[in-house]
């Protein structure tokens, strides 16, 4: 986590904090719940509640329990339409996804980290929890993510990787900036790139960078696979993908 700043406001991260736990939980959360689990105290919590209710945030239901409001999911939709995507990229996806049968992935780099902004599901890849609209996903163990590497010049990816850390997902996961430097610099952008279980055991991907209509803007489109090797026809039809959507 990065250092804490000067000049916070309590009552917002207190806030955003009831928000985070109310829309994680599997169930609707009593306020004395989230006050426990928020450490703060009732009356604090009510409090903030009742404002988080009123904005659209939080909904309490006849229960007496709260869950995530109607503001909360148009947050989320705004944030997806801000990556401004290419106006034909879901109808590239939903092609890929259609010829090839497996999963289709859209993501870019945002601020420093890899976002997935649009997918199409496919019957022949495995649903992965962690690779979803809207989510951060680990730039060092995917190939969305070395696709979009190999688009940076080197201080600027080992700077990523400094401040995002290389977490282990699997026993295949790279965990030292060197080993992905070593993979990356070879690669020029656009070339396809292709990891073997880094992110999930069982499961391979391919990703290749596609340039958008801006200076230094890159896309990534990706596809999974169950097993250890992504078949050829997926990456044929990957790069095919990628040059409808450029």
């Amino acid at each position: 986590m990065p250092a804490q700043p000067t000049g916070l406001i309590q009552s917002v991260s207190r806030a955003l904090r009831i928000i985070e736990r109310v829309s994680a939980a599997p169930r609707p959360v009593p306020v004395k719940v989230i006050a426990r689990q928020c450490g703060l105290n009732l009356a604090t919590t009510y409090h903030l509640v009742r404002t988080l209710c009123y904005e659209g945030y939080l909904v309490r239901l006849p229960s007496g329990g709260y869950v995530a409001g109607p503001q909360v999911a148009e947050r989320f939709h705004e944030m997806v339409d801000g990556f401004h995507r290419p106006p034909r990229a879901h109808a590239v996806l939903r092609h890929l996804a259609l010829v090839s049968g497996h999963t289709a992935y859209l993501a870019r780099l945002a601020a420093d980290h890899l976002v997935i902004v649009d997918l199409v599901e496919g019957d022949r890849s495995p649903w992965i929890e962690d690779l979803q609209v809207g989510l951060e996903t680990a730039v060092h163990a995917t190939a969305l993510g070395k696709a979009l590497l190999a688009t940076l010049a080197r201080p600027a990816r080992r700077r990523m990787l400094a401040t995002h850390g290389m977490p282990r997902f699997t026993p295949a996961t790279p965990t030292e900036p060197a080993e992905v430097e070593a993979e990356v610099c070879r690669l020029r952008p656009g070339e396809v790139v292709v990891e073997h279980g880094q992110f999930r055991g069982g499961v391979c991907c391919a990703g290749v960078a596609v340039p958008g209509d801006g200076p230094q803007t890159w896309w990534a489109l990706g596809a999974s696979a169950r097993g250890a090797e992504v078949p050829t026809r997926l990456v044929t039809a990957l790069r095919t993908a990628a040059a409808d959507l450029s």
